[in-house]
């Protein structure tokens, strides 16, 4: 008899309205287990505005919303956040400059901000030194959050994405503010976990195709609140679709698994 595995996500009819403007309009969108999928669009398309619905930080207008099994508004969201990593330059605004970094990845295990409003033990500061270690960033672990440059933060905060062995990891332009040298980096360290099974779904916000990593399996294009192409990357990742989504003639190229794009 073959199992039956439920959806990490689950949208339907998805609409945000906001001074009677639609910030997200009947958006479906399912993500299935060991996908990675890449959310792509334009300035103002509503790609942060559909993370912070999965991440269950936003209540949609209209539509039904299931993450890792519960039912937004029917849970406890406190409670499902710790199932979700998050990564953010929003996130990363909120956290103290003193915080060490240590203590921004544990913080993770109860969503929080600062590790004085929940109590932590040897095994949750070990899990976190770990996770940074495994980042790459051993040597940040008793430094300060606040001092560390644009590449570590992000990879202070990848690890923290990971804390909880969540189910589903969601990084909203992770590489924004990167060099290319630091772009690329974080680009390898994504696709190194995209690679790994025991690894979550994990769904990468970006505008540009060319941050894609090549283990991700799936591609969502939005357009003014709207989704133009949702599916496996092979199929929604062309020429057409991408000029549709950014509303200009596009070409696009493809070198040893990395995509390229540029106007006509």
């Amino acid at each position: 008899m073959t199992s039956v595995t439920e959806p990490v996500v689950r949208l339907q009819d998805i609409s945000v309205i906001r001074d009677q403007r639609a910030l997200l309009q009947s958006v479906d969108w399912t993500i299935d287990p060991e996908q990675h999928w890449v959310v792509l669009g334009a300035n103002g398309s509503g790609k942060t505005t559909l993370l912070r619905v999965v991440s269950t930080m936003l209540h949609p207008t209209t539509g039904s919303v299931r993450v890792l099994g519960e039912t937004l508004g029917r849970t406890d969201v406190r409670a499902l956040r710790t199932r979700i990593g998050m990564a953010s330059a929003a996130l990363a605004d909120q956290l103290r400059p003193q915080l060490l970094n240590t203590d921004v990845v544990m913080t993770a295990k109860n969503a929080a901000l600062e590790p004085w409003w929940h109590t932590y033990d040897d095994a949750d500061r070990t899990r976190a030194r770990d996770l940074l270690i495994s980042m790459g960033c051993a040597h940040l672990t008793d430094r300060e959050f606040g001092i560390a440059s644009s590449g570590e933060r992000q990879r202070v905060l990848l690890a923290r994405s990971l804390m909880t062995d969540p189910g589903l990891v969601l990084l909203d332009e992770p590489t924004a503010a990167l060099d290319l040298g630091g772009r690329e980096d974080l680009i390898a360290t994504l696709d190194e976990l995209a690679s790994d099974p025991a690894q979550p779904p994990t769904v990468l916000v970006t505008h540009h195709v060319e941050e894609i990593p090549p283990a991700f399996t799936h591609c969502l294009m939005l357009r003014e609140g709207k989704v133009i192409a949702s599916g496996s990357i092979d199929w929604v990742l062309t020429e057409s679709n991408l000029s549709r989504c950014f509303d200009r003639d596009l070409e696009l190229t493809n070198h040893g698994k990395r995509w390229s794009a540029r106007i006509r």
